[in-house]
């Protein structure tokens, strides 16, 4: 049984990682406000960024004419997966989860004889694969949220993947974050950046199943399409860097929570533990001291 002095010294400890979580709970609950606020506004521009493109997309898709990031490189032989995850970690199954289905993609994919590249945008999303898949890694992205998530750090990011588009170094490029729905629930989302896949109700409208708003569009669809596709990218990208960003405060926010109260609960049964072994030891040390009188 341990002393009465380590019993306090554990207490003193739990109440000292008590305070720390206490602490990184409030500080995720205030960035959570704004990362949400962030999150929820950009979902609307890129899902009709999205809607406008894939109406192009439909008529333009398989003419000549045709933008490389629209009809693809004609192969479907490497893939690129961008695994967005945190810097940090104490944020719950956060990056486990994202990482879990890179793994899945990695290993149907393999199983299928593709080739897999990985671009990891954050330090743990890395730190977990690199163990296993470290061969397939072609670089690092760090800070992308530091001090906050902006436009230009997105932007950068496309701008890399469509240059080693152009350079034939992948035919395929898809991306997995965690879209915000709750501070404890996160969906891990896989979206193909490259070539832009039409979404299914502008295909369902191609096939004559589904309505659709008529555009016209001046001037043509593919000049229209060969500037917004790269804009689009970044577009996607940036969304995605904000869904995660609002989706790892929720779930640190709710890790931490869950911390402070497990450490309050083990501080109930320390003390417990601490004013039985206490009592106890006085009740010995009255024993002895009758025991001895009586003796005398």
């Amino acid at each position: 049984m341990a002393s009465l002095k380590d019993l306090r010294v554990r207490i003193a400890s739990v109440k000292s990682t008590q305070k720390i979580t206490s602490a990184m709970k409030m500080v995720a609950a205030a960035k959570l406000r704004r990362a949400q606020e962030q999150a929820e506004a950009s979902r609307p521009y890129a899902e009709r960024m999205e809607r406008m493109l894939g109406s192009l997309a439909v008529s333009v898709a398989g003419q000549d004419g045709a933008p490389p990031l629209l009809k693809g490189s004609g192969k479907d032989d490497v893939h690129l997966i961008v695994v967005g995850t945190a810097d940090r970690g104490l944020c719950g199954g956060f990056n486990s989860s994202i990482v879990r289905q890179a793994r899945q993609m990695i290993h149907a994919l393999g199983g299928q004889g593709k080739t897999v590249k990985l671009l990891c945008v954050g330090r743990k999303g890395r730190d977990q694969l690199r163990r296993d898949y470290g061969e397939l890694i072609v670089d690092t992205i760090e800070d992308v949220a530091k001090p906050t998530v902006t436009f230009d750090k997105a932007s950068a990011i496309a701008g890399r993947l469509t240059q080693m588009f152009q350079a034939g170094e992948f035919d395929v490029c898809t991306i997995i974050y965690a879209q915000f729905k709750s501070a404890i629930t996160q969906i891990v989302t896989p979206q193909q950046l490259i070539p832009f896949a039409v979404p299914e109700e502008q295909k369902d409208a191609a096939t004559g199943s589904g309505a659709s708003a008529v555009y016209e569009y001046e001037p043509d669809e593919e000049e229209i399409l060969a500037a917004l596709l790269p804009r689009n990218i970044a577009v996607q990208i940036f969304k995605a860097l904000l869904e995660n960003n609002a989706s790892e405060q929720g779930a640190r926010m709710t890790a931490m929570d869950s911390a402070t109260r497990n450490a309050g609960d083990m501080i109930d049964r320390l003390t417990l533990v601490y004013n039985r072994t206490r009592q106890a030891a006085i009740t010995r040390e009255l024993i002895e001291i009758i025991s001895a009188k009586e003796a005398m």
